[in-house]
Parts: C-alpha cells; structure tokens; sequence
C-alpha cells in the first residue's frame, strides 16, 4: 500500500469503477451528484462484511468483493429496485500487499459490468483490526412500488427462489480442505463465497408480489421477520424446500443436516408471498428457464409459524437463524 498511498489506489484501482457514472465526477470530488430516472423513487440500503465474520480470512479477494457487491444486490432484488449506483468503505489491514487489493478490485470490476451498478463514490482506510469492507447501494423503483416485507397476507402462496442451504453447507465446505475433484465441496463453497442476487426474479416477479424478503440469516428465521411484520403466520412443508444436487448429496451423506441448510444463512435467495392469482405468472416465468421459483407453503391468519418435517410431522429447529450478536 505504501508505494502507490490512499490517493493512487484510488486513481488506479478505484476510479475506473466510476468510469461510466459522469455524476461520480471521477471521483475526485468529496461526493457524487447523481440523476434519478424521471418518477422513480430512490432505495438505499447498505451491508457491511468483515473478516472471521462474513468471510473466511483466507478467502481469494476477487471473490470478497464480489461477495459484498452481490450481498447488497440482494437487497435490491428484495425491494424490487433496479441498481443505480454504490459507494464503497474500504478498511485494509496494516501492510496489505498490493496485489490483494489489485485483485479485490477486479473482483469488484467484474460485478460493476455485470449488474450495470459503478462504484461512484467512496473511502479509503488502513485498520489494526480485521479487513472490513462496506457497500451503500443505491437503485430506483417507480413510486409506490417498492416491494416490503410487511405486505403478506393471509391465504398468500410462499415461495422462495433458487435452492435453500447452499450458503450455509458452503461455508462447512469453503472450510475443508480443497479436494477439486469433490464437485460438491467445490459448488457449494463458491455458493457461500459468490452469492447470486436474483435481480432477474425480481424484474419479473415484482410486479405480482403482495411482499418480498432476502434471505440472509435463514430460511426460517427470515420466514419469521415476514410473519412478524406483515402480521400473519406461515405454513411450511420442508419436504418442499428446493435443493441443489450438490446440497442433496450432503444431506443423504450425513455430511450436513437440513436443520443447518434452513437456519444457517447466507442463502441470498428471495422469500416472496404472492397472492393465489399469481400462480399462473410463477409458472410461466418457471417455463421459461429463468432462476426457478418454488412455492413451499402459504400465510395464514393465524399468527403461528408452523413447519412440516422431512417425516411429515410437526417439527422445530433447535434455533431460527444466524444472529450477528
């Protein structure tokens, strides 16, 4: 870090983020003065991912900064928004080497192309403590259309987009010895590692959408978050639960349990409650080959959450989710 300083990081490994954003001016003003699409509305949101907690210590850094671009991404989906822009806080470790922080930029150059969402803005930092690294993004919806959690009702279909428990077995995997030839180990540690923001899922789906939730901590801690604000209960089979190959085969092996596929988090898929006259439209977007969305249950009235286990009784996890304190 010493030889280039704060400012030449910037100007070489971090400006040209910005290159196809005019209102980051470059990044050498001390904020951006971004344009918003004639009637939209802005979403903020903003995540934080720190060593030993988010992401293993030894993780390739290409790989944490796509991870913290696409955590936030997530967020996006979640509300419906479409990526307009983000601003990054970068606090490197004393004497990190050059060549780390080249390659989390690139890591970072490969998401801005692929979501179409430049780094307009930001900080630089070196700390004594774990490297920790924050995003604030930034994405538009048409007023009045953001998607919210607290908008399910009784009677609505819950579904959930992808497969369930990737992120979670995947840190059991990314903490394995590297065995390329375990296909298994291999995809589910570049689950936890990359998450898949299902922006696609939401530009479609959003639309039809009574509420909406990434899931970040769990399956059945987030279903939890929902019920709790929109004020309704769920109904839950878990032989429904979609599954990777990958996650399956870990399972039927005794490697993982379900318990630790729909508690541990870091899935990044979307929790969804769509009313019954949405079917048609889940099952058309599935005919098309898209990111699949599964239903795995409804909402009731009453306000209980009620989970059917792989035996077909009434079944409890020992604990909901991931919790940050």
């Amino acid at each position: 870090m010493s030889r280039r300083g704060e400012f030449g990081l910037i100007a070489d490994l971090f400006a040209p983020l910005a290159s196809t954003e005019p209102g980051a001016l470059a990044l050498t003003d001390d904020a951006a003065v971004l344009d918003l699409p004639p009637g939209h509305q802005l979403v903020t949101t903003v995540d934080a991912i720190v060593a030993g907690v988010h992401f293993l210590p030894d993780d390739p850094p290409d790989t944490i900064a796509r991870k913290l671009m696409r955590v936030n991404l997530s967020d996006l989906a979640a509300m419906g928004a479409k990526p307009r822009a983000g601003f990054l806080t970068c606090a490197f470790p004393k004497n990190t080497p050059e060549g780390w922080i080249e390659a989390f930029a690139a890591g970072l150059a490969a998401d801005v192309a692929a979501f179409a969402m430049p780094i307009a803005g930001g900080d630089t930092v070196s700390t004594p403590g774990p490297a920790t690294f924050t995003l604030t993004a930034l994405g538009t919806v048409q007023p009045g259309q953001a998607v919210l959690r607290s908008g399910a009702r009784p009677g609505d279909l819950l579904a959930v987009s992808g497969s369930i428990g990737d992120g979670a077995l995947g840190l059991f995997a990314a903490q394995q010895p590297v065995n390329p030839g375990d296909a298994a180990q291999m995809f589910l540690a570049d689950r936890y590692r990359v998450p898949r923001p299902r922006l696609d899922v939401a530009a479609a789906l959003a639309p039809y959408m009574h509420a909406c939730m990434d899931i970040s901590d769990g399956l059945v801690q987030d279903m939890g978050h929902v019920c709790r604000v929109s004020g309704v209960g769920a109904q839950v089979d878990l032989r429904q639960i979609p599954l990777s190959d990958a996650a399956r085969s870990w399972l039927e092996s005794g490697q993982a349990t379900l318990e630790q596929a729909v508690t541990g988090g870091d899935d990044y898929e979307l929790l969804m409650a769509f009313p019954p006259s949405a079917l048609d439209q889940i099952t058309a977007w599935n005919r098309g080959g898209g990111t699949p969305v599964t239903v795995i249950g409804v909402f009731t009235e009453d306000p209980a959450v009620s989970l059917t286990g792989p035996d077909g009784r009434g079944w409890a996890p020992a604990r909901p989710g991931f919790t940050h304190f």
